[in-house]
């Protein structure tokens, strides 16, 4: 068996010099949002499906779950961006 070498790529090529827009950056934060939100909403209906009876206990839990901890990814990425701005805002220029 015949091990190849790894081919390294100059710096320039592995470090992107394209600046990210404001506009961009905020579309990005909007579309997590409604991730979120449509994530939230169709947790809450799987759990009206169990209470009818129309769906299994293991996957509302399974989807429950995973709104759960989407939902603490997005506290925890709010929090550490005012946390960021406030330190900023410490800054003496």
């Amino acid at each position: 068996m015949q091990i190849n070498p790894i081919q390294l790529m100059p710096i320039e090529q592995t470090v992107s010099t394209k600046q990210t827009s404001p506009s961009q950056f905020g579309s990005y934060l909007n579309e997590a949002i409604k991730s979120l939100n449509e994530t939230q909403q169709a947790t809450s209906a799987a759990r009206v499906d169990l209470a009818l009876g129309k769906a299994d206990l293991h996957q509302v839990m399974i989807q429950s779950e995973e709104s759960s901890i989407a939902m603490q990814l997005a506290i925890e990425v709010r929090n550490k961006a005012v946390e960021a701005y406030q330190e900023m805002m410490r800054m003496q220029v």
